[in-house]
């Protein structure tokens, strides 16, 4: 089953889009919104299946052609986002570049960090930053949104827990980071809203290529409309998404709407590029001395999309470009400002 949320409110409105793509179907009898599917997912799914196989099977009404341009996240704003490094290469590949070893317990123990979640960007939508010296940086995911989990759960209780998997822009402010880190209390200001792919697809539309808690295709990433990477997002993967769920409910339940991310996709075999500036400029200062890609100016475009073994789009493609953030004031905010 393949969901998506009209750019309608806060919290969109629930559509089920095609299985190719191309069209859609409201499902505000069944859920006006997906996180009200996922508070009441054991009662609802079985009616948007249903919606989904009429609409597949072409006989569901109200039939309208699906644009990702109307969509919103389909989460478009989440009691949780909490963000994983499950691809252990690419933070080797971090600290070697700044000769930096890499403690072991890395290998063994996930880093995450919990992210922006009241406000995702569309998949469309730009993405708005003051200042191109702050380094700005794509990181193309793969995210699962979760129901409720029990704090404390195992890796072998996971299976179910997983509703839906998404694609994801995890925005970095690069030149912001440093600072921030050095104060041990993690990313804020460096990482602002992140977005997701226009559809989220439950686990059975992957198939064959679902399994140990990965997802088997390759992640392709356009920046500038040139490719810049296609590494595999099951090859590599150190931590699955059951290791990473596992670590964020080690002290605390997961509510319904969770999203869990792996971190930057990442593969130890270099010609399939990457999945973020940063770790081309690692590989640049380990092989030359010197970084040589600059991190996004204004007017940079990158697209994020995966595909299936017959080259059709999963998810959607998640399309955007940086734009100059204008400070904007309501006259009333202005008026208030004046002195009296």
């Amino acid at each position: 089953m393949k969901l998506a949320s009209l750019n309608h409110g806060r919290d969109g409105q629930l559509i089920v889009v095609s299985r190719n793509l191309t069209q859609a179907v409201h499902a505000h009898d069944i859920a006006p919104t997906l996180q009200f599917a996922l508070d009441n997912w054991d009662q609802v799914e079985g009616d948007l299946q249903h919606l989904y196989r009429n609409l597949n099977d072409g006989v569901a009404h109200d039939v309208f052609p699906f644009n990702p341009k109307l969509c919103a996240s389909p989460l478009p704003r989440a009691y949780q986002w909490a963000d994983g490094s499950a691809y252990v290469n690419h933070v080797e590949l971090v600290r070697k570049a700044r000769g930096a070893e890499m403690p072991e317990s890395f290998w063994t123990d996930p880093l995450m960090y919990q992210g922006m979640s009241d406000a995702f960007l569309s998949p469309t939508q730009n993405i708005e930053v003051a200042d191109e010296s702050w380094g700005i940086d794509f990181e193309a995911e793969i995210a699962v949104i979760t129901d409720d989990i029990d704090m404390g759960i195992r890796t072998e209780e996971v299976h179910g827990h997983i509703k839906l998997l998404m694609l994801v822009n995890d925005v970095s402010l690069r030149n912001l980071i440093p600072a921030e880190l050095a104060k041990g209390f993690g990313f804020f200001q460096s990482k602002p809203a992140s977005s997701f792919s226009p559809v989220a697809v439950t686990p059975d539309e992957l198939g064959d290529s679902w399994y140990d808690y990965r997802v088997h295709h390759h992640l392709t990433v356009h920046y500038n409309e040139t490719m810049f990477g296609q590494p595999h997002a099951g090859t590599d993967m150190t931590f699955n998404f059951a290791e990473l769920i596992q670590h964020a409910a080690k002290s605390r339940k997961l509510n319904a709407g969770t999203i869990i991310g792996s971190g930057t996709v990442s593969n130890k075999d270099k010609s399939v590029g990457s999945c973020c500036l940063a770790e081309r400029r690692m590989l640049e200062t380990i092989d030359h001395g010197e970084a040589q890609t600059p991190f996004m100016r204004f007017g940079d475009k990158v697209r994020i999309e995966m595909f299936d073994d017959n080259g059709h789009s999963i998810f959607g493609a998640i399309d955007q470009q940086v734009v100059r953030y204008e400070h904007r004031y309501h006259n009333e905010d202005l008026d208030h400002h004046k002195p009296h």
